[in-house]
Parts: structure tokens; sequence; C-alpha cells
């Protein structure tokens, strides 16, 4: 006859906190989740692959800013030269005036370019109209989806001598600017164009952190008798305040990157003086000159710069708000 031990179940010791979540992570455990949720793993390949050829395999080639390079011999330069390209453009007044156009054009792009969709998703919210709503940002957002080049030629038609621009500048004041020319028209005509084109589409996130803010909210505001100004500053900025760092820290990444495509298109050495940045001098030297080495030290200085940017943004925004990327 077999014998049958029952254990109590006050004789049963609990596992200790934690048990369960470690047996969950020991080792084997990711293989497992692998295993079982492949078809969703998958699904980041592409992704990684992307990242991984067009990223990261290109880093390998920021070696010949320390070597000298030759068209035709190895790519990762034919000997070594030290920090002898970082001397020459520390010592080159032409990268000097560049570098300073970047940090102006970037902090009038962060000044008028990231707060402007933020101001028409305020605005766009207010409205009561869904037809309405709707028309505006189909309007705002064609913009975004027009190619560089034909942004480039509109500003270039607007702000030439028989442009819209000078037409309306005749007839109000009767007189006409060269702005195309003139180097102290670049900012305000770039500014005023990217504006144009980032605005709608910019907007759209922060219409979809709106649409997030609890409704009692607003309610027990009202209840309190605020405006609807109040209401803004005290509800609608607060619930949203997370994604508006979120893209802050990442406008500040990109900083130094102020747009290639267009500046060169609508540049012309009349208006180098303040249109020449950083990304346009590096192509000049670098393909047009074919100096690759010395394009590739300025290039990694200017990594370097939009690195440091981007971790002092997230440490402060951690340490003031209580918000960061990681």
């Amino acid at each position: 006859m077999a014998l049958r031990l029952e254990v109590p179940p006050e004789a049963v010791t609990p596992d200790p906190p934690g048990a369960t979540r470690n047996r969950r992570n020991k080792p084997g455990s990711w293989g497992l989740a692998l295993k079982r949720d492949w078809r969703l793993y998958t699904l980041v390949l592409l992704p990684l692959a992307y990242f991984a050829a067009f990223r990261y395999l290109p880093m390998a080639g920021n070696v010949i800013a320390l070597r000298q390079f030759q068209p035709g011999g190895s790519i990762f330069g034919e000997k070594w030269v030290g920090l002898k390209y970082v001397t020459l453009f520390i010592n080159d007044p032409s990268f000097w005036q560049a570098f300073q156009n970047t940090i102006i054009l970037g902090v009038l792009t962060l000044l008028f370019c990231f707060p402007m969709p933020i101001i028409f998703a305020l605005m766009l919210n207010e409205l009561r109209s869904q037809k309405f709503k709707k028309f505006v940002q189909t309007v705002a957002y064609l913009p975004h989806f027009m190619s560089v080049v034909i942004i480039a030629g509109m500003i270039l038609q607007n702000f030439s001598m028989t442009g819209t621009v000078n037409q309306i500048a005749n007839t109000l004041f009767g007189t006409t600017v060269n702005f195309t020319q003139d180097a102290g028209w670049f900012r305000p005509m770039y500014i005023s164009s990217e504006v144009w084109q980032t605005m709608g589409w910019g907007a759209i996130l922060y219409l979809a952190a709106l649409t997030r803010v609890d409704e009692s909210l607003y309610e027990a505001a009202r209840i309190d008798g605020a405006n609807r100004w109040q209401q803004t500053w005290h509800v609608t900025l607060p619930a949203i305040r997370p994604t508006i760092i979120t893209l802050l820290i990442l406008n500040i990444g990109t900083f130094m990157a102020v747009g290639f495509e267009k500046i060169l298109l609508i540049y012309n050495p009349l208006n180098y003086a303040t249109s020449d940045v950083i990304s346009t001098y590096l192509y000049r030297v670098g393909l047009e000159s074919s100096n690759f080495s010395y394009a590739a030290a300025i290039g990694m200085f200017e990594s370097v710069i939009g690195l440091t940017l981007i971790l002092s943004a997230n440490a402060i925004s951690k340490r003031l708000a209580g918000t960061s990327l990681w």
C-alpha cells in the first residue's frame, strides 16, 4: 500500500520577492522569448539593417580624418598624418565663417521653427468646426510633401527682382530689393521659408498629444473661473510638456545640421557671408575640391559638437524637468 504525504498549506514557504522575476530572467529566457515571438522580432530586422549599413558602417570612414586619403587608393587612407587636417581647418578663416553662420541659423531655426508647430497645434485645437480644421491641416501639411527643389524654386521665384515680394514692395513703397543676392536678406528668407515648410507637419505630434488631455481638467479649470488662455497655460501646456521636451532635445541634437539641400540650392557667392554653413562648406572642399580627408576632419568635429549638445540637453532636461530620452 503506497503512502501519500500531504503537506499542510501553512508549511509551504512562499517565494521571496523577486524570485519569479529572477526565474523569468534566467539564462535562456531571452531565447525562449525569441522563439515564441520571432514574428515580432523580424519586424526590426530591416530597420536594424538600414542603420547598420548607412549609419554605423560608414563611421569607419572617419579614420581618413587622421590619414592622408588619395582618390584611387585605400579607402582608409595612405599614411597616418595625425591632427594635420584638424589644425588646418582650425586655422582656416573660411571654416570659422561657415561655423558662425551655422550657429546663427541654428539658433534662429530653434527660436522660430520650434515653437511655431506648438502654437499652430494649440490654435487648431481651439477650432470647433471640424471641416474647417481638416481643411487648414491639409493646406498646412502640403509644403512638407513638396520636393526641396520645388521649394527652392518657389523661394527664388518669389524673392527675385520681378517676383511676388518685390511687386508688393514696389506697389507699397515704390522700391525693390535684390533679396537673392543681398547677404543681409538671406537669413530672413531662409527662416521664413523653413517656418512655412515645417509648421504644419511638425504640429502632428502635438495634436496627437492634445487628444490625450483629460477633459475633466478643463471642466475643473472652468469651474475655478479660468478663461481660455488660463486653461491653455495651466492645463494644455503642462499636459504636452513631455512631448515638447522630447522634440526639443531631438532638435538640439540636429542643431548643427541646418538644411543643407535648401541652402545649397538658393545660396550663391554673393551671399556666402551669411549663407555658407558647415555642410555647404564641406560639400565644396570635399566633393568639388576632392579634399576628402580635410572634409572628414570637419565632419567629425561637427558630429562631436552635435553629440555633446544632445547629451547636455538630455541631462539638463532630466535634472530640471524630469523628462529625458533615456
